[in-house]
């Protein structure tokens, strides 16, 4: 387990790193406390990532989402959404954010880019120590799971990089609770005056018997596999069809990634791909969208009337002249 020194050196880390450059199982383990309703709280108690290798105590999750007209073949379809990996979760460049960034250049392409932007979120685990969700009924394991969003997050950071904080949340017997509260906001949740405990407190005999019985999850074991170089063409063809307003293609495609809820076709997906290619599984639901995330800033802005001013199909001009 990492100490709160090494986490903050971390974090430090990628701080000037971000400034310089510019299977859930059908299980109940993940709480949803997206469900509290607004004025209501809910308390958590932290744990350590299982993954004595992770300096902190959860792991970062960057998703991006491909809307879609409808499904290829089906007349009375509804617009879907699929899911896919930023390939930056990994490490590595990644294509669709490569050429996302390059329409915040450009003021009328700017809602496109934030449509397309990579959407974080953090997978922590612990104890839900205060639940007002009647209908949530506590796993057999209660370490539950947590799909925690950058408002959330930066006040978790914020609380880490505070001197005063002395031990790690986490600590067994020195840690403390997480009170999460849920107000609104611009017409979105808002969970801006969430705060730690001010006192430290042992875990109860019940929560280390659940951790010495059930063990700690390994949160890397939550994020979506890491896409091949097959998965990698797949989402740049989709990627593209959706920005071209194309419907989601089953046969191409769902052997892959589809939106939720559809079973993988069992055709002739990608004919070019190669037969051994897997599905890529989203190992983790994901939260009603908070507010948005900040995206990269166009230099320059126009006047919003002048942004606004196109139609659909100049901003997918603009967008093919600028591929092109």
């Amino acid at each position: 387990m990492a100490s709160l020194a090494e986490i903050r050196a971390k974090l430090k880390e990628q701080e000037t790193r971000s400034t310089g450059g510019s299977t859930s199982g059908g299980d109940n383990a993940i709480y949803p406390f997206w469900n509290i309703k607004e004025g209501e709280s809910t308390t958590f108690r932290f744990l350590p990532d299982g993954d004595a290798d992770n300096t902190f105590f959860w792991k970062e999750r960057l998703m991006i989402k491909l809307p879609f007209q409808g499904i290829k073949g089906e007349t009375d379809s509804r617009p879907v959404q699929v899911q896919v990996p930023c390939m930056e979760m990994y490490g590595d460049g990644c294509n669709i954010l490569q050429e996302v960034r390059g329409w915040f250049k450009d003021p009328a392409l700017e809602d496109m880019g934030r449509k397309y932007w990579k959407k974080r979120s953090y997978i922590f685990q612990g104890f839900v120590t205060d639940n007002p969700l009647t209908d949530d009924t506590t796993p057999e394991n209660p370490i539950r799971r947590f799909i925690i969003g950058p408002q959330i997050f930066q006040i978790i950071k914020q609380a880490l990089m505070d001197p005063d904080m002395e031990e790690l949340p986490t600590d067994y017997t020195a840690g403390v609770d997480f009170r999460l509260n849920k107000t609104s906001k611009g017409g979105y949740a808002d969970y801006g005056t969430s705060t730690w405990a001010r006192r430290e407190r042992p875990l109860g005999d019940a929560e280390m018997a659940a951790v010495n019985t059930h063990g700690l999850f390994n949160m890397s074991d939550f994020l979506p596999k890491k896409p091949g170089e097959v998965e990698v063409k797949v989402m740049s063809e989709m990627f593209e069809a959706s920005v071209d307003g194309e419907a989601y293609d089953a046969e191409r495609w769902s052997q892959y990634f589809r939106p939720a809820g559809m079973q993988a076709r069992t055709g002739d997906p990608q004919k070019a791909a190669s037969p051994q290619a897997t599905a890529v599984s989203q190992s983790a639901p994901v939260a009603p969208t908070p507010a948005p995330e900040a995206a990269p800033v166009a230099a320059d802005p126009a006047p919003a009337a002048e942004a606004a001013g196109g139609g659909a199909q100049d901003i997918l001009a603009m967008i093919r002249s600028r591929q092109g």
